[in-house]
């Protein structure tokens, strides 16, 4: 890490570093806490959320900010865009050809002078997909919500007059918000 006049690099700082540039994961705080915990076990979570913060504004990691969800965070600082699951919360990279915005007139952009940007895509990741898949496909089958086999406490049932016809037209399900 650089040091500046303010900021001394440190033994904890260094670690924390190291192991979210190992991850494509894009961890929160909380999940790089519990793995730099395996090499410095007396480090605080708090120690790991301030170094965090500190590290995304001298620009060394990226701090990624989803409405209504933790922040997590990106050891690639590289132009790149992001895609996160609906469901489970899942960050991946996008490869896909980054947007030029230079060299563009200031007043195709309302007079702004661009100097960067952050693409959110959003989806269902294919685990969450292959899992709703099964999940329906269990209940058109049972006839019964595959959450309530998982003890979730919803419950779903047919009237008698279409038990007999198991499809999943006539399948109620309903599902815990994840």
């Amino acid at each position: 890490m650089k040091k500046t006049s303010t900021q001394r690099s440190t033994r904890q700082r260094q670690v924390i570093l190291e192991e979210l540039q190992k991850l494509t994961s894009h961890p929160t705080a909380t999940t790089l806490y519990e793995i730099v915990r395996r090499r410095l076990p007396k480090i605080s979570l708090g120690t790991v959320y301030r170094n965090l913060e500190l590290a995304a504004r001298l620009g060394l990691i990226q701090k990624l900010d989803f409405a209504g969800s933790e922040a997590r965070f990106d050891g690639n600082v590289a132009d790149h865009d992001h895609l996160r699951c609906v469901r489970c919360g899942r960050v991946d990279d996008v490869s896909a050809p980054a947007l030029d915005l230079s060299g563009g007139q200031t007043n195709d952009w309302g007079g702004y002078q661009i100097l960067g940007h952050r693409l959110e895509f959003f989806g269902i990741c294919p685990n969450c997909s292959r899992e709703e898949n099964e999940d329906v496909h269990r209940c058109s089958d049972g006839l019964t919500d595959a959450s309530t086999q998982r003890g979730s406490g919803f419950s779903t049932t047919l009237d008698d007059s279409s038990a007999n016809i198991p499809s999943r037209d006539n399948a109620l399900v309903f599902r815990k918000p994840r």
